[in-house]
């Protein structure tokens, strides 16, 4: 049987840059719900939700850890006059928060994407300090893609340094106009002891070990007047999307705080406005109300009914379906993540939009129009498994054992097949070559390579033609040194990495026709394929788009997979460094064909001819990527570390200023800052950094450069 109502679900996410403190949130949600019963530090390798060996050495998260647990909020029972009525409360009050923590560094942004592509609403999380840092910017734009009602958390405010100020003008300015401040701190640094709750009017305070107990009291006569003028801010705000608010507001009415609530949490779910909330997570301060908001302002799955519909298409049809977040509804399944548990095999992550999924049953792979048998279902707790005999419209959990179900498939009742929106994935920016250290190894490496492929869907697995030598690509560096790193640990599989290298990419600038004829006679039948191409540049990042032009019979129809296929495999071949050719619209217009000597492999080989010529007609040349860097440096290395970028065919965008450091935006390009961490501690004595860096854009490779690449140079 359901426990809790949908409107009673709510599925967040916690994201963020990296090091802001997102996992130390997680680990205090977890104890103030009773869920863990001893806070897991990260610094100390204990965290809950970091439990891979390799975020637990390193101190960051790497995959995205799911868990569910249970508030009600701590405003009501503070008041609450003894048990009868805190049990009372609970009862009415209570709530399932399905939680997912997901990694900060650029490299595992793969995990940020299908995570928000499942969540209803996402809690932000900053640093104090730092305020928006480049990977906030990229998770905040991802949340906007999926149109994901969200929430700040101002965290860290307990370090030297913090600024509640500074954090929430780099929020309103570089991030969204619609951030509104609901909290304000009492004190900071060492002095930070709580925080205003401007909506309420109250101060409150944490005491106990771990701040626990939450204490109510009047706000601080010295904040008294900040407090006024932020809520007067605030209530202007929510009044502007409320016509009821509007008109009290402008006669001079007072508005409720109940009122004020309703009228945040509707502007918050349309995504018209942010909250900002601000604690200290570490100290053990403002977790607690930070649920509390997460109740008030965020989506349950019975208001995706009117903001975002649960769309899919009728993949016999092809009409739109739409589907509602109720039990009786048909039952509709997005896989969001796939992963290899070493107890139990293959587990997949699924949200339930609609229906019960029941143990035991049947259910349809729309997406690849193949069955598979629920055999186990699983809610997570982190790496923790708890089984279960249905899941309901609203549950996040995991299935074991799926045969043939992969990232971003639908899975849905036989009887009513929907298709839901596939999630997109960025391409791979780097690639190492590897190779097993024995023969052992050999066959070993293979099934690693596979399994950890199919986890994780910027993770790239190919083999060069000429050396016969395995390349794998994925994100990053760290990505890279990761997989290698769970080759060896969880497979078995010891390999040697060779040098990283970038991922360029080819395209054409121009338009051009080429023909492609195939003829070969060889006594008995021959092979006879002949077709005329036309390419066609695209706006950077439309990929690769196929049109058939062939009109009465020219080609017979039985052939033209084969001309695309064809096509695909001289993309992937390029023509200027025999990097993949993208942006390209190719386009079959023309042929002939032969009765008896025509075959799939000789027009497979003429699309092939032809492309190739029609590229290097059309002016094909190479893209590199260009990564985000930003760099922090004391002021008296600002000079060298902007010239060191400059030599690096860096554009610089933008400097700043952060508490006593100098801050130097970049655009660079990725073959460039191989090598670069240990140039800048070079020239900074040591005290320089810069954060992750992230993929702006692909861009063209000046002509000189081009040919060294050629030459194997760089």
């Amino acid at each position: 049987m359901r426990q809790y109502p949908p409107e009673k679900y709510r599925n967040i996410g916690i994201i963020a840059h990296i090091d802001a403190g997102k996992t130390t949130v997680s680990e205090r949600v977890l104890f103030y719900t009773g869920i863990s019963h001893k806070i897991g530090e990260v610094h100390e390798g204990e965290a809950v939700m970091d439990w891979m060996e390799q975020e637990r050495e390193r101190g960051i998260t790497i995959t995205a850890a799911a868990t569910n647990c249970f508030w009600t909020p701590v405003r009501l029972l503070s008041r609450a006059a003894d048990e009868n009525e805190r049990q009372k409360i609970r009862s009415e009050k209570e709530h399932r928060i399905n939680v997912i923590d997901t990694p900060g560094h650029v490299d595992f942004t793969v995990e940020v994407e299908r995570s928000l592509r499942v969540l209803d609403g996402g809690v932000v999380v900053f640093d104090g300090v730092a305020g928006v840092e480049p990977q906030s910017e990229t998770v905040w734009h991802q949340a906007d893609k999926y149109k994901v009602p969200r929430m700040c958390f101002i965290n860290k405010l307990d370090r030297m340094g913090a600024s509640f100020e500074n954090s929430f003008r780099s929020i309103y300015e570089r991030l969204t106009p619609n951030a509104v401040a609901i909290q304000l701190p009492i004190g900071l640094e060492a002095n930070f002891e709580g925080v205003v709750d401007l909506i309420e009017r109250k101060a409150y305070y944490f005491e106990g070990e771990r701040g626990e107990k939450v204490l109510e009291k009047e706000i601080p006569e010295n904040l008294a007047s900040d407090a006024e003028k932020y809520r007067a801010k605030l209530v202007e705000k929510i009044s502007e999307f409320n016509e009821d608010l509007l008109s009290k507001y402008l006669n001079g009415e007072e508005i409720s705080i109940d009122e004020l609530r309703a009228g945040l949490r509707s502007a918050t779910l349309k995504n018209q406005l942010v909250p900002v909330l601000c604690g200290s997570a570490l100290k053990n301060k403002a977790v607690q109300l930070l649920l509390d908001a997460v109740l008030d302002y965020l989506p349950s799955p019975m208001d995706l009914i009117e903001l975002k519909p649960i769309k899919g298409i009728d993949p016999k049809s092809g009409a739109e379906i739409i589907r509602n977040p109720s039990d009786s509804e048909p039952l509709t399944a997005l896989a969001f993540k796939i992963a290899t548990d070493p107890f139990v095999g293959s587990l997949t992550y699924f949200r339930v939009y609609s229906g019960v999924l029941k143990k035991g049953t049947y259910v349809l792979n729309s997406s690849k129009n193949d069955q598979e048998r629920i055999g186990r279902i699983v809610r997570m707790h982190a790496n923790k498994r708890e089984e279960v005999d249905e899941m309901y419209a609203g549950d996040l959990g995991a299935i074991v054992g799926l045969k043939n179900t992969s990232t971003g498939d639908t899975l849905c009742d036989p009887t009513s097949p929907i298709i839901l929106d596939k999630i997109t994935f960025p391409e791979p920016v780097i690639s190492v070559r590897i190779e097993p250290k024995t023969k052992a190894d050999q066959e070993k490496m293979g099934i690693a390579l596979r399994k950890l492929s199919d986890e994780d869907p910027t993770f790239r697995v190919s083999g060069d033609m000429e050396t016969g030598e395995t390349i794998i690509s994925g994100m990053g560096e760290l990505h890279l040194d990761i997989l290698v790193d769970r080759m060896k640990r969880e497979f078995g599989v010891e390999a040697n990495v060779g040098r990283p290298q970038v991922a360029y990419k080819e395209t054409i600038k121009g338009e051009a026709e080429a023909e492609g004829k195939y003829i070969r006679q060889s006594g008995g039948r021959g092979q006879y394929g002949h077709v005329w191409l036309r390419a066609k540049s695209l706006e950077r990042g439309k990929g690769f788009v196929f049109v058939n032009q062939i009109k009465g019979g020219v080609i017979p129809q039985e052939f033209i997979p084969a001309v695309e296929k064809g096509v695909k495999e001289a993309l992937d071949k390029g023509v200027v460094a025999g990097y993949t050719l993208t942006d390209i619209e190719v386009t079959l217009y023309d042929g002939s064909y032969h009765d008896v000597d025509s075959s799939e492999i000789a027009f497979k080989i003429a699309a092939s001819m032809a492309l190739s010529e029609a590229a290097r007609r059309a002016k094909a040349v190479l893209l590199e990527p260009i990564m985000k860097v930003q760099v922090i440096v004391p002021p008296e290395f600002f000079g060298d570390a902007s010239g060191d970028l400059n030599s690096r065919r860096g554009k610089i965008e933008n400097m700043s200023d952060r508490a006593n450091m100098k801050v130097i935006d970049s655009k660079v390009p990725l073959a460039e800052m191989f090598g670069y961490a240990t140039k800048l501690r070079s020239i900074t004595q040591g005290r320089g950094s810069f954060p992750p860096m992230e993929l702006s854009h692909y861009e063209e490779v000046p002509n000189n450069i081009t040919q060294q690449i050629i030459e194997g140079k760089k």
